[in-house]
């Protein structure tokens, strides 16, 4: 789990207004700061399967949100993707 202010600091960055916590910047930018937490603990427990398990699930989770954002804002999404550093 990433911690409360590191969770703060990814959603102060990406909301669109004050308060926002659910748009799809926000929700992408929490999975990615979540999805390299847990690659670089798999790095170190490499027999974790059940760590493992979850990041697909994660990484399946951010790939749909960032597939109906493509459709919503094409133009933000690459912004996004940019600033994550996301291919």
């Amino acid at each position: 789990m990433i911690k409360a202010e590191k969770k703060q600091e990814v959603i102060s960055k990406f909301q669109r207004k004050e308060g926002d916590t659910g748009s799809c910047e926000v929700q992408i930018a929490l999975l990615s700061a979540r999805i390299k937490e847990l690659t670089e603990h798999l790095k170190a427990n490499p027999a974790d399967n059940h760590s493992r398990h979850g990041l697909v699930k994660m990484v399946s989770k951010r790939k749909k949100l960032l597939t109906y954002f493509e459709k919503q804002d094409l133009e933000a999404c690459r912004a996004l993707k940019k600033n994550l550093g996301i291919r």
